[in-house]
């Protein structure tokens, strides 16, 4: 049969949402640092490339200007809105959904 489900206040559920919230953590900080870092690194490895203009800008300052903020936007998006899923998903897997809860397992 099935494995009892851990008590949602008890330290192994903790310690599962934890380990779940850390690699989400360490994934998108690795995100940010590749988009914090990745524009230094191009601009030493690929300089003639990035001296490139468009619209009146260098490709660095485009890049720096436009797209930067936007993807530092999405990578906190993505944390949110999975972070709270996480959190979601542990809580329906110790709660159940109601009447429901052998209907659909996936």
């Amino acid at each position: 049969m099935s494995s009892p489900k851990p008590d949602m206040h008890s330290e192994a559920f903790l310690h599962s949402l934890m380990r779940k919230q850390l690699r989400l953590s360490i994934s998108c900080a690795a995100a940010f640092l590749i988009v914090l870092l990745g524009l230094p690194l191009a601009n030493y490895f690929l300089p003639e490339l990035m001296s490139k203009r468009i619209f009146g800008f260098t490709l660095t300052w485009f890049f720096l200007g436009i797209g930067f903020f936007p993807a530092v936007w999405c990578i906190s998006f993505y944390f949110i809105r999975r972070s709270i899923a996480l959190e979601r998903e542990e809580v329906e897997e110790v709660v159940g959904r109601g009447k429901g809860e052998g209907e659909k397992k996936g």
